[in-house]
């Protein structure tokens, strides 16, 4: 308890990402994984500051606040931290009209962005919509333009349902990156950006905060990178990630709660 209560000193907030730490989506709104609604609970009754940060990207905030209510979470919407929002920021900020390769239900979070005349490309788990040809229009929207912009939501490997394990974003994004000879922006997870709007909405310095996640790397690595704390817990997607998916870390991982 010593070396834990040493390692933890001068923690102010904590920023808890969603699937895989809370609950597992799936058919009927998913299930919360046991004990997380008894600690989100105990964290809001601390006096540390607690900020949801996620890379859900086929729910918008709010459906996937609803979700989490009805499954006993104390939650709100202005707490979470999600790439839809944020990349809708940097669209008007930089002029974009893009040309969306998404999930219909996050599509909503898009309704105030012009879309006319693409001269850029939005990726996100679009789960059935990753077909051959809606890929491939993406592609050709991206080697039609003379500066081509690929921003992809997030680019995790995969993350797990109550039904087992899906591809998440990542893959999708790299055969597009590959096929236009292009990188694309990731906004989300592991985006040290991501992470200091997240922070910033708190109000905490980075190392003075806690990420916990189940992805080693764009939970624990990407905060890591930023120069904050982590743990790994063992649920979600943690048991299906080999060794070789880890990345280099600045300091060592703090460890991983059952």
């Amino acid at each position: 308890m010593a070396a834990w209560a040493e390692r933890l000193s001068g923690v102010r907030g904590v920023l808890l990402d969603i699937s895989g730490v809370l609950y597992d989506s799936g058919t009927g709104g998913g299930a919360a994984i046991a004990g997380s609604v008894e600690a989100v609970a105990r964290l809001k009754r601390s006096p540390l500051k607690v900020r949801f940060c996620t890379n859900e990207s086929q729910k918008s905030r709010r459906e996937l606040v609803g979700v989490l209510q009805r499954l006993g979470f104390d939650i709100s919407e202005g707490e979470v931290t999600a790439p839809a929002p944020a990349t809708c920021q940097i669209l008007k900020e930089r002029g974009l009209r893009p040309h969306l390769l998404i999930h219909e239900g996050v599509r909503s979070e898009f309704d105030d962005i012009d879309m006319s005349n693409p001269n850029c490309v939005v990726i996100a788990d679009a789960g059935e919509g990753f077909s051959y040809q809606n890929m491939n229009r993406a592609f050709q929207v991206l080697m039609e333009l003379e500066n081509p912009v690929l921003i992809s939501l997030g680019k995790g490997r995969y993350y797990k349902e109550t039904s087992g394990l899906m591809l998440d974003v990542g893959g999708y994004m790299k055969a597009l990156e590959y096929a236009c000879g292009i990188e694309a922006e990731v906004v989300g997870k592991p985006s040290p950006e991501f992470f200091r709007s997240a922070l910033q909405a708190i109000g905490v310095e980075a190392h003075q905060a806690i990420m916990i996640g189940d992805d080693i790397v764009g939970d624990v690595g990407g905060a890591q990178q930023c120069g904050m704390r982590a743990l790994q817990v063992r649920t979600g997607k943690f048991r299906f990630q080999p060794s070789r998916l880890c990345p280099p870390l600045h300091q060592p991982c703090l460890g991983r709660l059952r």
